[in-house]
This record gives C-alpha cells, sequence and structure tokens, in this order.
C-alpha cells in the first residue's frame, strides 16, 4: 500500500468484494493481478460469475498472471496491450454499465488514475470505486509548459519526454488528468540543474 502526506493523492485500500453488487469490474495492471487473485481468495460471497476483469500485462511485474486471471472464471475477461489500448473498452463497458456495477482498480499508481478518469468521465462518483495500488511508487508528470506527460517517472528532475525541459516533479496530484505536475527547475539560472537521483522507485 502507498502511504503518502501527498494531500492531493488519492488515498488507496485494499479491494473488498460488494457483496450487493450486479456486475464487478476489475481493472489491474500486471502488477495489480495480485490484487484480483487475492480477493478472489478471501471473498465471502461468490461474485466471479458477474464479474468483468480488464488487465493489461507488463510493467514491473516479471510475471504475466494473465491466465491465472482467466482460471478463476470471471464471466467477461480481456487483456490488452498496453493502458491505451485498454482504455476504450473501458469505456464502453462503461457506457453500458447498470446501477449496482462495483468498480476496482488495482496496480500502479498510473493505471488506477488513468482508468479512475474514464470512470469519472462516465459520470462515475470516484469515491465509489475501491482502489489498492500495488508496485512501483514511479510517477505519471504531466509538463505544466508544453502539457506532454512523461509515463514511469522514477527520478528527481526528469527530462520531459515532449520539449525536454528538466522538470521538479511537485508533489501536486491531478485527478483531472491523472498525473503529478513537473515545473522547469532550471528557469530562473539556466543551466543549474541538481543531480538527478531516484525518488519514486
Amino acid at each position: 500500500m502507498l502511504v503518502s502526506g501527498i494531500k492531493s493523492r488519492p488515498v488507496y485500500g485494499t479491494l473488498a468484494i460488494n457483496p450487493g453488487a450486479t456486475l464487478h469490474l476489475f481493472v489491474a495492471d500486471a502488477e495489480g493481478a495480485q490484487a484480483i487473485l487475492d480477493v478472489a481468495k478471501t471473498a465471502s460471497v461468490p461474485f466471479l460469475d458477474k464479474a468483468h476483469i480488464i488487465y493489461i500485462p507488463g510493467g514491473a511485474a516479471p510475471k504475466n498472471y494473465g491466465e491465472a486471471l482467466k482460471a478463476l472464471g470471471p464471466d467477461r475477461f480481456y487483456e490488452g496491450p498496453s493502458i491505451a489500448a485498454a482504455l476504450p473498452r473501458l469505456a464502453q463497458t462503461l457506457a453500458n454499465a447498470h446501477m449496482g456495477t462495483q468498480i476496482y482498480l488495482a496496480g500502479t499508481e498510473g493505471l488506477i488514475g488513468q482508468a479512475m478518469k474514464v470512470a469519472i468521465d462516465a459520470g462515475v462518483d470516484h469515491m465509489s470505486m475501491q482502489t489498492e495500488h500495488r508496485g512501483s511508487e514511479e510517477r505519471r508528470v504531466q509538463c505544466v509548459h508544453c502539457k506532454g506527460i512523461t509515463e514511469h517517472v522514477k527520478t528527481q528532475p526528469v527530462k520531459c519526454s515532449h520539449c525536454g525541459l528538466t522538470l521538479l516533479v511537485r508533489d501536486h496530484y491531478s485527478r483531472r488528468i491523472a498525473a503529478f505536475q513537473g515545473v522547469c527547475i532550471d528557469a530562473e539560472e539556466p543551466g543549474v540543474v541538481p543531480a538527478t537521483e531516484e525518488a519514486f522507485p
């Protein structure tokens, strides 16, 4: 679980099956797949016959959990090549969802944030979604200058992958864009940049 003193960062919990849900919609990356496997072992009510799992392998997790997730026997299962490829499927699923759908998001902060944004855009209250952080603390960062997003940021500072500016990654998380904010670190003294260090393992 990600523990943080950052007020703007969402609070993550532990997945727990909602017994009253009419559909259990899971979105997980490779890091988050284990959270689904764990809740399947401990759930006090059957739910898999009403479960839809959207899974994105890859990332830092060395194992592909696709076969293990399919073996649970969910009603529907989708394995996508990337988060970007899976998000339209999530949006379509939510567009056809009915009252009583419970959303569960598990994995890295980048996956949780992007999936949550799609759900919020579909009219889901962010407080009604269950989230569990698993894996790296790497950040998804938006450059406030060019608005480009740099994925998988582990260092402080970091070079913007779009405009090339060296950015200070601020402890300000925006749910609207599912990213932290990065500002030019040497704007006042061009070329004066501190040594790069791993800050978000």
